[in-house]
């Protein structure tokens, strides 16, 4: 049984329920007991990931996994949205290319082998890179009015972050290929239906919701909590694993076919 809802105004559940006790550059740190909530905080970019947001979760992520008094991790979204993606000014910027790659794959990395629950509350839109998080995390929970985007195709790119073995793996082949070839919207009802989140609930009530379930969790003892999890991540982690380096390799030729194409074209101007 998860815990009974609490009497608190709506408009406490658009934040987390305390104030933040940590700030690291662009991510809010609250703990509540034994559940830390992580609040991407970009709301003025949409939470999009530029390298600051992508070091300072991968941070905050690592500390978590490492404290004892942390057993379950909630990541939501401040503002109205939960990620637009990456940050598409940066995504220009060729001179530090490289130390935005390498920052995306330090903190895929850590979620690819986050020892300990890891729940999404997602808030608002979730957009490329902050939709294909969403495949790391073990429960996700959406507002009703959130939906989600995986856009890479019609930009001219391809799949990432492991997304073309574990989307098909949790939504199902076709559902993925309309997702991915289409680079269309899926609303929340629909994300609950395919499988992609595990529960749909009111904007007002969702971080409510996320902690209820897990307080719930973190009253297990966290030696069975990390049994769990190392199980379920030893199931996927070798062929997710794989499929991002072929992603990585199909996005890397794409990426720099486009590249030229931009220096093509500012050579003309």
């Amino acid at each position: 049984m998860l815990p009974p809802r609490g009497s608190r105004a709506p408009e406490e559940y658009a934040a987390p329920v305390s104030a933040p006790d940590r700030i690291v550059r662009d991510v809010l740190h609250v703990t509540e007991g034994r559940v830390t909530v992580l609040t991407l905080h970009r709301p003025d970019a949409k939470n999009a990931f530029n390298r600051a947001l992508l070091e300072s979760l991968r941070e905050e992520l690592d500390r978590a996994a490492g404290d004892a008094q942390t057993s379950v991790v909630v990541v939501t979204g401040g503002g109205d949205a939960f990620s637009a993606g990456a940050d598409l000014r940066e995504a220009t910027d060729i001179e530090h290319r490289a130390e935005s790659r390498a920052l995306y794959q330090e903190l895929l990395e850590a979620l690819e082998t986050f020892p300990k629950p890891l729940v999404a509350a997602v808030n608002g839109v979730a957009v490329g890179l902050g939709c294909t998080f969403l495949l790391h995390c073990d429960l996700v929970l959406m507002a009703d009015a959130a939906r989600v985007r995986m856009p890479f195709v019609a930009l001219g790119l391809t799949a990432e972050a492991g997304s073309s073995y574990l989307l098909p793996a949790l939504v199902g082949a076709q559902e993925a290929a309309a997702l991915l070839f289409t680079g269309g919207w899926m609303e929340a009802q629909q994300a609950e239906r395919s499988g992609l989140a595990w529960k749909v609930t009111s904007g007002p009530g969702l971080l409510e919701e996320a902690l209820a379930v897990s307080a719930a969790i973190a009253q297990h003892p966290l030696v069975a909590l990390l049994a769990t999890k190392r199980l379920l991540l030893a199931a996927r982690a070798d062929a997710a694993r794989a499929a991002r380096g072929r992603e990585q390799r199909e996005y890397g030729v794409l990426l720099e076919s486009l590249s030229a194409v931009q220096t093509t074209r500012k050579g003309d101007q």
